[in-house]
């Protein structure tokens, strides 16, 4: 008989390794974030444009990224995209992951920003925005919790209060969602709640498009 726990950690225990990792201010700022918001390329893709004879043909995504984009829904967090490129395999990402809010070829970011807000009737000091270039200063302006990653010019990292650990693309955003649900305790609840029906994805939600493959 296994007679380990499940969740491995308390919601406690989880609180504690965010401190640990973040410290207590910063841990504090994560509990109180409502609403994720992602740039996509180099955040929930490594950056690379790769194109074949009809063009854009591929984009890669991490799967770990994705769980933690799961876990963070099923705690009620709501999720969006902003993204300055138009790009059909970003839309299909984001509603195979059932984002609150898809906002694609905006680069009037704060503008955008608000319309997530609205949307998902969120404020936006309640907000995680997570960007890689200069022009996701004013949606960085904007939210509570401005984050980075590691390859964002240093203008950009300057105004931000987190930088990950993990690149674009391979873990950062897991990195983000995993601080948010231990630091407001909810890590534990999310575990819990992934093995339910209701939070798998439908088969339509994960049919590649006729014309696009994503990895």
């Amino acid at each position: 008989m296994n007679d380990r726990p499940w969740p491995p950690l308390t919601d406690d225990g989880y609180h504690a390794a965010a401190v640990a990792t973040v410290g207590e201010q910063l841990a504090a700022a994560f509990a109180q974030v409502r609403l994720l918001v992602f740039d996509a390329d180099g955040v929930l893709t490594p950056g690379n444009l790769i194109y074949g004879p009809r063009g854009e043909a591929l984009k890669e995504y991490d799967t770990r990224d994705g769980l933690g984009l799961v876990m963070a829904r099923t705690v009620g967090l709501k999720l969006a995209v902003l993204t300055g490129r138009n790009s059909a395999i970003v839309e299909q990402r984001a509603r195979e992951l059932r984002f609150a809010s898809i906002k694609i070829g905006r680069f009037d970011k704060q503008a955008a920003l608000a319309e997530i807000c609205e949307e998902t009737g969120c404020h936006a000091e309640a907000a995680l925005y997570v960007g890689d270039d200069l022009i996701d200063l004013p949606a960085l302006y904007a939210v509570g919790l401005p984050v980075a990653v590691p390859a964002a010019p240093d203008e950009v990292k300057a105004q931000c209060r987190y930088v990950t650990r993990a690149a674009g693309g391979c873990g950062a955003v897991r990195e983000v969602t995993d601080l948010v649900l231990k630091s407001s305790r909810l890590y534990g609840q999310a575990l819990m709640r992934l093995g339910e029906k209701v939070w798998q994805p439908r088969p339509d939600e994960t049919a590649s498009a006729p014309d696009e493959q994503e990895t």
